[in-house]
C-alpha cells in the first residue's frame, strides 16, 4: 500500500524487533517522514530528537503506552494506534486462558504425559462451569465488548463491568450490569478479565487489596498490559489460595517473569500472543499503513491518539 502510493519504504532487516540503539541509529540515517512502530519501541524525547522530520509514529498495536504522548503533542507529531485491530482474536485468547483454567487443560495434559492416568475417576481434576455465573470485565472497549458477547451468548453468563464510560449498548445487547467501581465488580465476579490501557492510573490496579476482594473460586485473566497487575502480590495470592487461578498473556517486567510464577499449577501463561493470528496481523498492518497514508496525504490519521492544536 505504501509503495503503491509512491512512497519509499525501508523495512527492519532482522527477524526480530530492533533494539533501542538500533532504532535510534536507523532513524538518524535518513530524513524519514513516517515510522511504523512496535509496542516495545519507546517513542520518547531521544527518539523524537533522532527523527525531527517524522510527521507520524504509527503504532502497530492496539495500545500506546510506549509513546511519550505529551512530548509528541508538544512537538506537533502525530501518534496513532490500531484500535480494534485483532480485537476479536484477543477476546478469543482471553477465553482460551479462562477455559484452560476452568477445565484444567494444562494440568490434565501434564497428568497424562507423566503416565499417571489409571482410568476414569469421577473426582479427578474437577473444574468449574460458567453457565449462570458472573463474568467481571474491567474495561469494555473493542476487546472487552467481544469478551462480553462470548460470555453472554456463548456461555449464558451474567456480565458485570466497570469502565470510565458507561456502555449502554453493552447493557442492551448483553444484559450487562454497570458498576461504579472496580471493587464492586470484583466482589460479584466468578471470573475477571482485564481490558484497560496502561496509564499511571491503571498501573498496579490489581494489587494485594483488590485481589483479596475477589472470590477464592474466581479466576483472573490479563491480556491488556502486564503492569496493570502487581505480579508479586498475584504470586502470593495464587500460592495462598486467595483466588483460584490466573491466565496471563502479558507480564509486569516483560520478558522477565516474577519469581515463583512458573512453578504454580494454577496459572496459565502465554508469551504475549493474544493478537497473534495471520488475520489479526494483516488487519493491524492495514490500519497502521492507512494512518501513515493519511498523514502523508496532508490529513490527520484516522486513529489519532490525541488532537494537535
Amino acid at each position: 500500500m505504501l509503495r503503491a502510493a509512491g512512497h519509499t519504504v525501508d523495512i527492519n532487516p532482522h527477524d526480530r524487533p530492533l533494539t533501542a540503539e538500533e532504532l535510534l541509529s536507523a532513524l538518524r540515517a535518513k530524513p524519514y517522514d513516517a515510522v511504523i512502530s512496535l509496542l516495545n519501541d519507546r517513542i520518547d524525547a531521544a527518539l523524537y530528537d533522532a527523527a525531527p522530520t517524522v510527521k507520524i509514529f504509527a503504532n502497530y498495536t492496539i495500545g500506546f503506552d510506549n509513546f511519550d504522548i505529551e512530548e509528541g503533542r508538544r512537538r506537533g507529531v502525530y501518534l496513532s494506534n490500531v484500535p480494534g485491530g485483532g480485537a476479536d482474536r484477543v477476546a478469543e485468547h482471553a477465553w482460551a486462558l479462562l477455559l484452560n483454567l476452568s477445565c484444567r487443560v494444562l494440568e490434565g495434559d501434564a497428568y497424562m504425559r507423566a503416565g499417571r492416568y489409571q482410568g476414569w475417576d469421577p473426582m479427578l481434576l474437577p473444574g468449574h462451569k460458567f453457565a449462570g455465573r458472573t463474568l467481571g470485565l474491567i474495561g469494555v472497549g473493542h476487546i472487552g465488548s467481544q469478551v462480553a458477547r462470548i460470555a453472554a451468548r456463548g456461555f449464558g453468563m451474567r456480565v458485570a463491568y466497570y469502565d470510565l464510560v458507561r456502555n449502554q449498548d453493552l447493557e442492551r445487547l448483553h444484559d450487562a450490569t454497570y458498576y461504579a467501581t472496580v471493587d464492586e465488580v470484583l466482589k460479584q465476579a466468578d471470573a475477571v478479565s482485564i481490558h484497560v490501557p496502561l496509564t499511571p492510573e491503571t498501573e498496579h490496579l490489581f494489587d494485594a487489596r483488590r485481589l483479596r476482594l475477589m472470590k477464592p473460586t474466581a479466576y483472573l485473566i490479563n491480556t491488556s498490559r502486564g503492569p496493570v497487575i502487581d505480579e508479586r502480590a498475584l504470586v502470593e495470592a495464587l500460592k495462598e489460595g486467595v483466588i483460584a487461578g490466573a491466565g496471563l498473556d502479558v507480564f509486569e517486567n516483560e520478558p522477565t517473569l516474577t519469581p515463583g510464577l512458573t512453578s504454580l499449577s494454577n496459572v496459565v501463561i502465554t508469551p504475549h500472543i493474544a493478537s497473534s493470528t495471520m488475520e489479526a496481523r494483516a488487519e493491524m498492518s492495514l490500519i497502521a499503513a492507512e494512518n501513515v497514508l493519511d498523514v502523508l496525504a496532508g490529513s490527520p490519521p484516522r486513529n489519532l491518539i490525541y488532537k494537535i492544536s
